[in-house]
């Protein structure tokens, strides 16, 4: 005689999360992003990374870095970089690359749109940084990757006993000029006052490097050439004269503007477009935070941009524990 089982098990169906829910999504993976998900990871966050480029932001085309605490002979920005990322690695970070388009608040989430997928958190950081500025000048788009350059030390060797110049009088300007002497038979330092900007260090250096020269009181109306850079036409703002010089290619260092397109119907800006912060890194949206070169602050350097996202990961950690 068989015997039946008079009650049948409950099956359950077991289904795996499509969209699941981590703790604190980064978006940038500069020195403010990976310091942010350095802090956050050792206070057990399940932390996600979004990067659209390359770990480290513009600090990896940074040829020589000086004033970051604790390297008395300096080092490269792609050094740094590599250093902050193995730190952040042995931690297990999770990173994810695409190039993030909206965020959207549902409930007591933030969902992140990242080429079309949904990404969901409790908590956002905006660490997406800068790009440089343009000139808007005639021959700037037609001759870019042919002469003209925002990065000297991924451009800098094509430039072997060539002339060349640099437009700007900041620090990133003046670093720059110093690294393309390198290569350069000549490099013109085009700049709108009669100092620099830099640091005097700097300032110094360029001064007294026999293959600089400068063009005070000076800015650049266009760059002209056949296949490539051949010429640019200045203008002396004292004299509203205009002249030629021959030259082989243009690096552009006027200033930056923050990537914050993706948040511009979103949170809070200045009149630069600059993400509005408190002095715990949150936005005028609670709950999304933002650190580094996107938001309103008065010096832009790594050292801040890390302390930024220090700043902004203990914030978030305890938005977060307040909605538990």
């Amino acid at each position: 005689m068989s015997t039946q089982l008079k009650t049948q098990p409950k099956v359950q169906k077991i289904t795996k999360d499509k969209n699941p829910l981590f703790d604190l999504i980064i978006l940038g993976g500069g020195p403010a992003g990976l310091t942010a998900a350095l802090y956050a990871l050792r206070a057990k966050l399940n932390v996600v990374l979004i990067e659209k480029m390359i770990l480290g932001g513009t600090v990896t085309s940074t040829f020589q870095i000086e004033n970051y605490p604790g390297f008395p002979e300096g080092l490269s920005g792609m050094e740094l970089s590599n250093l902050m990322q193995e730190q952040v690695k042995k931690l297990n970070l999770e990173i994810k690359w695409g190039n993030a388009s909206s965020i959207k608040k549902v409930g007591n989430q933030f969902d992140v749109q990242v080429d079309g997928k949904a990404i969901s958190a409790k908590a956002v950081i905006i660490a997406t940084g800068t790009e440089a500025s343009k000139m808007g000048i005639p021959g700037e788009d037609k001759f870019r990757g042919r002469g003209v350059s925002y990065c000297a030390t991924c451009d800098g060797p094509f430039y072997k006993d060539k002339n060349i110049a640099v437009l700007g009088g900041g620090n990133s300007a003046i670093e720059e000029a110093l690294f393309l002497t390198r290569y350069a038979k000549k490099v013109f330092i085009i700049h709108r006052r009669d100092e620099l900007r830099a640091d005097k260090i700097l300032a110094d250096r360029a001064m007294a490097n026999h293959k600089i020269y400068f063009l005070w009181h000076s800015t650049l109306k266009e760059i002209k050439g056949k296949e490539k850079v051949g010429e640019i036409v200045l203008k002396d703002l004292q004299s509203e004269k205009l002249s030629k010089l021959q030259i082989d290619g243009v690096f552009v260092y006027i200033g930056s503007k923050p990537n914050s397109d993706l948040v511009k119907e979103t949170v809070k800006l200045d009149k630069k477009n600059y993400i509005v912060t408190d002095e715990s890194m949150q936005t005028s949206v609670p709950g999304i935070f933002a650190a580094g070169d996107i938001r309103v602050k008065h010096l832009r350097q790594i050292v801040t941009a890390a302390a930024d996202g220090a700043i902004a990961a203990e914030a978030a950690r305890e938005y977060i524990e307040k909605l538990q």
